[in-house]
């Protein structure tokens, strides 16, 4: 308590105004600085890591069953009479997946063509996504597409009143080069409905259709490639759905889908703190110039602190404290800092995007407490260190002559 008596005493005593004052308050913003920027820069990625997931999430959902081998599977061989008994399961949908060539005024992309059942809007948020136009891809009978703006914009289209499409599907079996229209099967002028925003990825992939078109269209009747299931209890229905399945299906999260994606996007944030963490290691010795030449100015008060009987370890500390003290100013004033332009940015969205085709405009910004705690403790341990290792070196176990 003593020591930090001294301490606190030194860096904010009136009476002791100096150049030695001037370079702590330096070393306070040296080190505040960095641990805002820490923050933010952390927070930041967390915001694009969200956002991406949110973007993932309108065409993967929290668990999908697929054959445990090939490509589809019957869909009479489900049980999906069960599948409403299961706790926690909240809904589920059908689909059918290939890929196909769409074509329109005169202009052709390959794409992923994604025949849902009607129960599809129940599990993935399509109807959200749709921003131009009609979300309702089946009409009674009439068959209608979802395209992304990326797909409709590399097909010509600059309005949805009678835009019309054809698709191409390798046809199964036996490919013939002598005859290759006669290789696809295919559906021509087909009405597109309405338009999806989500990213240009998703986009540029996806076409929604109907799940008997899709079906006709690649020769699979009564077939599907994935059954989606939405929940807020994965790993509780996944356990509930492994018996009901049996040796032919495996269930997959939206996790495993995109595995190396997500464990690139930590890679990432993990470099991000490294980096920074470097930064603030740099900034940080700031604080030895700053305790060097306090320990120098104090030379006469620790004549008298030896001469009252203060031992060499009771003077380090002092230092020590102060150096502590600095860092931890530094440390309070960044995470305020850093925290404060966090949560505007959150509920303000002071900086925008320069781009419409996102699901936000806004800059994406989610603060995490696990990652402030982290900064945290980073800015403790490299304070700790540095005065430590500076007090050491600067005072010797023998008094100062």
């Amino acid at each position: 308590m003593l020591a930090s008596l001294f301490a606190r005493r030194y860096l904010f005593s009136a009476k002791s105004r100096s150049v030695i004052n001037l370079i702590a308050a330096l070393s306070v913003v040296a080190v505040a600085i960095p641990v805002a920027a820490m923050i933010i820069l952390l927070s930041v990625t967390n915001g694009f890591e969200q956002l991406i997931h949110r973007s993932y999430a309108v065409f993967d959902a929290e668990l999908q069953v697929v054959p445990q081998r090939g490509h589809t599977f019957p869909i009479a061989q489900l049980d999906t009479a069960s599948l409403g008994q299961i706790e926690g399961l909240e809904s589920w949908s059908l689909i059918l997946e290939e890929k196909a060539l769409i074509e329109a005024n005169g202009h052709q992309s390959t794409i992923t063509l994604r025949g849902a059942d009607d129960r599809y809007p129940t599990v993935l948020p399509i109807n959200e996504a749709v921003n131009v136009g009609d979300s309702n891809y089946r009409l009674g009978e009439l068959n209608r597409l979802l395209l992304g703006h990326a797909t409709a914009y590399e097909l010509g289209f600059r309005q949805l009143f009678g835009a019309q499409v054809n698709l191409y599907v390798i046809r199964r079996g036996s490919f013939s080069s002598l005859v290759p229209f006669a290789n696809y099967t295919t559906r021509q002028n087909i009405p597109v409905v309405g338009l999806f925003n989500v990213d240009y990825t998703a986009e540029k992939e996806y076409v929604i259709a109907p799940l008997q078109l899709a079906q006709t269209l690649c020769e699979r009747e009564g077939e599907a490639s994935t059954l989606l299931i939405r929940t807020q209890h994965p790993e509780q229905v996944r356990r509930a759905l492994t018996p009901l399945l049996g040796k032919d299906f495996k269930v997959v999260d939206r996790e495993s889908l995109r595995a190396s994606f997500y464990r690139l996007v930590r890679l990432e944030k993990w470099s991000i703190f490294f980096i920074a963490l470097m930064v603030l290691l740099i900034a940080s010795f700031s604080v030895i110039g700053a305790l060097s030449m306090l320990i120098l100015e104090k030379r006469d008060e620790r004549k008298t602190l030896h001469a009252l009987g203060a031992t060499d370890r009771f003077i380090r500390s002092i230092f020590r404290r102060e150096g502590y003290l600095i860092c931890a100013l530094g440390g309070g004033i960044g995470l305020v800092l850093g925290v404060v332009l966090c949560l505007a940015q959150q509920h303000f969205g002071l900086i925008r995007l320069p781009v419409e085709t996102f699901l936000t405009n806004i800059y994406p910004v989610a603060l995490n407490l696990r990652d402030v705690l982290l900064v945290l403790l980073s800015t403790a341990v490299i304070g700790w260190a540095l005065s430590a290792l500076t007090v050491h070196n600067m005072i010797q176990k023998k008094p100062t002559p």
